[in-house]
């Protein structure tokens, strides 16, 4: 199956401000608090097998402190008893103490081979936690950052393999059904990889949905799609509606099949629907003074061929004798008396 489409990324014009001089060094000391905790945080160190850069960058890298970006004064940690704490953090106040929101079911010291725990925060109400063994679990928190309200229930956990990180989840109603989409993320060996690392990098997005079965309301995992690479990606996340993938990597991530060899049907339209997509018509570039637009020209054509009819607020580009290949209203004026244009490398 094709690889993802290349998206073109633009920037918010209005939130630029044009007179920006710089950033400023400040001297002023950064808050910092210290606390004594009753258990260590749960520590993972990479084992022997576990000795390229990606390894480094997905596990031996990894902030145990997660954020809480829907409640900010808020961040949580795994310590080694499995517990999942809650520190509440105010810039006027000491740090107040740990508080134990949720106790993972498994005992983790019974296991050599797993990760460090994640946690990843779908909503205002939602939490996905992976305890590093390969377990997913879905839990329901309720408001958190308030011990009256904040009460993590399980409502979903299954084996889904080799262990994993939660690279990212979002929650989401779609059809009146609410799911939650997570991202996991492995660094597995690769048997016919010979000259290079021998790992390859996988990310598996799983939905998951709630059903009604007479009268049961439940979640259960609605679908399965995997991806692999070859380098963990600076930045993968699920999009809000959990209808694509934005990743950010130096090497490009693919679907991969099934165990039938056979792509799911949503994922044939996909490949096709990004195999019949022809390249853009222009890109454009642009600076304070200037605006630069490049076209890709058919072969065969020649500059005897080009007609580009530029005036203050419209350009239009014609070949041969043909409709206009490019035609429009500029967004603003121009000084169309000194625009001009070149063809480069015949095309």
């Amino acid at each position: 199956m094709a690889g993802a489409a290349h998206c073109s990324l633009q920037a918010k014009r209005l939130l630029l401000d044009p007179k920006f001089e710089g950033y400023k060094l400040s001297l002023e000391p950064l808050a910092c608090y210290q606390l004594g905790l009753d258990a260590a945080v749960a520590e993972v160190k990479l084992r022997d097998d576990q000795y390229t850069l990606d390894h480094m960058r997905a596990f031996g890298m990894y902030n145990y402190l997660h954020l809480d970006s829907w409640y900010q004064d808020n961040v949580y940690y795994v310590d080694q008893c499995g517990r999942v704490m809650n520190l509440s953090v105010t810039l006027d106040t000491a740090l107040q103490k740990p508080r134990e929101v949720f106790r993972l079911p498994t005992d983790l010291t019974a296991y050599d081979n797993r990760l460090c725990a994640s946690i990843h925060f779908s909503s205002s109400t939602w939490v996905t936690l992976s305890d590093g063994t390969g377990k997913l679990y879905l839990i329901k928190s309720g408001k958190r950052g308030s011990s009256a309200s904040e009460k993590w229930e399980i409502v979903f956990n299954e084996e889904l393999g080799s262990p994993f990180i939660i690279a990212h989840s979002v929650s989401f109603v779609k059809s009146d059904r609410h799911s939650v989409a997570v991202l996991l993320l492995r660094v597995e060996k690769d048997e016919l990889d010979t000259k290079g690392s021998g790992f390859h990098i996988t990310l598996e997005w799983v939905t998951i949905a709630a059903i009604s079965k007479e009268g049961d309301h439940r979640y259960e995992i609605f679908k399965r799609r995997v991806l692999q690479g070859k380098s963990v990606p600076h930045y993968a996340a699920i999009e809000p509606n959990g209808d694509g993938l934005m990743i950010v990597s130096y090497k490009p991530f693919r679907f991969m099949q099934d165990e039938d060899g056979k792509l799911e049907e949503n994922d044939v339209d996909d490949a096709k629907s990004t195999d019949e997509k022809k390249a853009p018509l222009y890109y454009w570039q642009q600076t304070e003074d200037d605006v630069t637009v490049t076209i890709q020209i058919p072969e065969g054509i020649t500059k005897d061929d080009i007609k580009i009819r530029f005036s203050p607020d419209n350009i239009c580009v014609t070949l041969k004798d043909q409709p206009p290949l490019m035609e429009g209203k500029l967004s603003s004026s121009v000084d169309h008396e000194n625009c001009t244009w070149i063809i480069t490398e015949n095309k």
